[in-house]
């Protein structure tokens, strides 16, 4: 803890009653149930395509912000402002993301006569840029990796970081471990920062591939006071984004942890920061290394609240209102670990999913929990709900589950147990790499704990289910009892004349398609195919099956439901999607070869210089990028060839599918 003497403005002469959220989705309805429980008044804004959304449901009042894309809605600034003022709100809370660190908005908010719920201004455009910022923790004294003249890049500093100054997510963000890369890495980078936020500009420094991402929770209110609660650890990361986070960051030498806190607060006090803020640092070596500052909260603030005891939310309320942190930040109980639930795809490039979420149940979680002293043993932070759409223009993330256990070895083995239980039916997730992570030894014994896990074991992460032909049996039999219940001549019921055994056919989200022969009979089912499991029951909604064909096997249940089209089974190795393959499919190509379809539905964002029709192309070259819930997806030519068709244009909208371009190949 670190007091300074008070350098802001005088403190608000009112308390707040209604709170307006300039946000959507999980953090939106997070900042609800703090309000509700302190008995604020609400108010949601939404775009068009989030108009029966959940956060929208719960708040007491709605604004719409016609228009779906995030630039004509949710960051228009002026149209926030101009909905709190309809919805008669007297302060802002912006979540995270979006207008959270725009230091123009927070201002405009206070101008308006509404009170902003987070730092002031100038402590968000001292730490907007990370060039500036880092100028100014140099000047602090706070340990950082210098940035590096990009023309003066030699060999020797390989492999190098391309960053965006402004914003954060993992936007334009490049790794570059060959010179001759740089330059286009800066391009890219800058053109996806401009697009992002505004702003081209971009650094380079030193990258550490196998360091860990550590990051200090501080908290600064108008009475001078600074508080740090405490290390979390966010190594496990794709693209430059978290996946997995924890509190107290693990095997940390007290010594270490000790200057990350005095780094943190020496941070926030040079820039006079009040509220809720994150210092992030690469740690190497033993070493720490500041990164940069979110001036805001941040996604991974609930394993804060379970270890600490605290509603950050709540004290960002009440620094606004001008009340007083205490003295001293409450001690560090247990630990918590978080895992960010995605409609992605991490086997293809973490491609984003959409689509209707039909359910999204985590056993045993704690939908309703408002952080205090008594953490939830499992938390559920979720921005959908069932029967909501995940759409293309945001964020794919469903929801976060958060564990919080005596020890981490309980936490991380509470999570990933609720994860493999949780029954998810939709787009396709992440679900079996989150408890593959948490389950991996390099994770659990902290042996290989750093921001390139990702990197060595994504391979065997996404590896396909071991149980896939047991779900399809589970999907065959079920459907076909519910068939059968729905005929005059039920299954089992006794014929003249054997038939052939009936065949159903699934096709699973990696592609993978099963065949599935079975026997109804008058008081048991069978399977035909040798290596098959023994039935032991079966029923619309479930079967149950063993291993082995005499009696005696390990029986496991499956349940199953279908919702969209799909068939959804649940097993004891999670969940599993399949969608029925009709038994004479159309076998015609729908596509010329060479046909370059759009893997998500997105935006056009860029068309590489100089493509046009009847060019050359070479294989692996990227000709089109696709923005897609927050992420840059590039399109690569199949093979070298020529370019016979360009339909992708920039700011167009494609959905999955769409032909982008085609691409005749060369001959051999």
């Amino acid at each position: 803890m670190t007091t300074t003497p008070s350098r802001h403005p005088a403190t608000p002469d009112r308390p707040l009653t209604r709170v307006l959220v300039a946000n959507r989705g999980e953090i939106a309805r997070r900042v609800l149930r703090t309000c509700h429980h302190l008995g604020l008044t609400t108010v949601a804004v939404y775009a068009d395509p989030d108009a029966s959304a959940a956060h929208v449901r719960e708040a007491g009042a709605a604004v719409r912000l016609p228009g779906d894309a995030p630039a004509d809605t949710y960051l228009r600034g002026d149209l926030v402002i101009a909905a709190a003022r309809a919805a008669g709100a007297d302060a802002v809370h912006p979540g995270y993301g979006f207008l959270s660190e725009n230091a123009a908005f927070a201002r405009a908010v206070r101008d308006a006569g509404l009170i902003w719920i987070g730092p002031d201004p100038e402590a968000i455009e001292a730490m907007a840029s990370k060039t500036r910022a880092k100028r100014l923790m140099a000047d602090a004294g706070v340990p950082l990796l210098g940035p590096l003249d990009p023309g003066a890049v030699t060999e020797a500093d390989l492999p190098v970081l391309v960053k965006a100054a402004a914003g954060g997510g993992g936007r334009g963000m490049r790794v570059v471990d060959a010179l001759d890369e740089l330059p286009a890495a800066l391009e890219a980078a800058a053109a996806e920062a401009l697009s992002a936020f505004g702003d081209g500009e971009v650094l380079v420094e030193p990258y550490l591939p196998s360091g860990r991402h550590v990051e200090v929770q501080i908290l600064g209110d108008r009475h001078g006071t600074v508080l740090a609660l405490g290390t979390r650890d966010c190594s496990l990361q794709r693209r430059h984004q978290k996946v997995i986070e924890e509190a107290p960051a693990p095997g940390l030498a007290d010594a270490l942890r000790a200057r990350l806190h005095e780094a943190a607060t020496a941070a926030a006090r040079a820039i006079g920061y009040t509220g809720a803020g994150t210092v992030e640092f690469l740690v190497a070596d033993g070493q720490a290394y500041f990164l940069e500052m979110n001036t805001r909260l941040q996604v991974e603030h609930p394993v804060t609240e379970a270890v600490h005891g605290v509603d950050l939310v709540a004290l960002q309320l009440a620094v606004a209102e001008g009340q007083a942190l205490p003295a001293a930040p409450p001690p560090a109980h247990g630990h918590a670990v978080e895992a960010r639930l995605y409609a992605e795809d991490p086997a293809a490039g973490w491609a984003p999913q959409t689509g209707t979420v039909h359910r999204l149940d985590v056993p045993g979680a704690d939908r309703a929990h408002l952080p205090g002293r008594e953490p939830a043993p499992l938390r559920l932070d979720a921005g959908y709900e069932a029967g909501d759409t995940v759409g293309v223009h945001y964020d794919a993330m469903l929801a976060k589950v958060i564990a919080w256990g005596p020890t981490r070895a309980a936490a991380v083995r509470r999570l990933a147990g609720a994860l493999a239980r949780a029954r998810l039916h939709g787009p396709a997730t992440n679900r079996d790499l989150l408890v593959r992570s948490l389950e991996h030894p390099d994770f659990r014994t902290l042996a290989g704990l750093d921001t390139a896990f990702y990197t060595r074991h994504l391979g065997t992460l996404t590896r396909a289910a071991d149980d896939g032909r047991h779900a399809a049996v589970a999907a065959a039999l079920a459907d076909a009892a519910q068939a059968a219940a729905g005929s005059r001549l039920a299954a089992g019921a006794w014929r003249n004349l054997r038939s052939e055994d009936p065949v159903r056919r699934y096709r699973a989200d990696d592609g993978t398609e099963y065949e599935i022969r079975y026997r109804p009979g008058r008081h048991h089912w069978t399977l035909p195919e040798a290596g098959d499991p023994r039935v032991v029951s079966v029923a619309p909604d479930g079967v149950v099956l063993a291993d082995g064909a005499e009696a005696g096997g390990v029986e496991r249940r499956y349940a199953v439901s279908r919702a969209g089209g799909r068939v959804h089974v649940d097993g004891p190795h999670g969940g599993r999607s399949l969608t029925p393959v009709p038994r004479h499919p159309d076998t015609a190509p729908r596509q010329a070869p060479g046909s370059l379809l759009a893997p998500m539905p997105g935006t056009v964002v860029r068309v590489a210089d100089g493509l046009a029709e009847g060019g050359a192309v070479t294989e692996g070259q990227p000709l089109v990028w696709l923005e897609a819930m927050k992420m840059e997806h590039r399109i690569l030519a199949p093979a070298s060839g020529t370019l016979t068709a360009l339909h992708a244009r920039p700011g167009h909208q494609v959905e999955v599918g769409a032909l982008l371009a085609v691409v005749q190949e060369e001959p051999a």
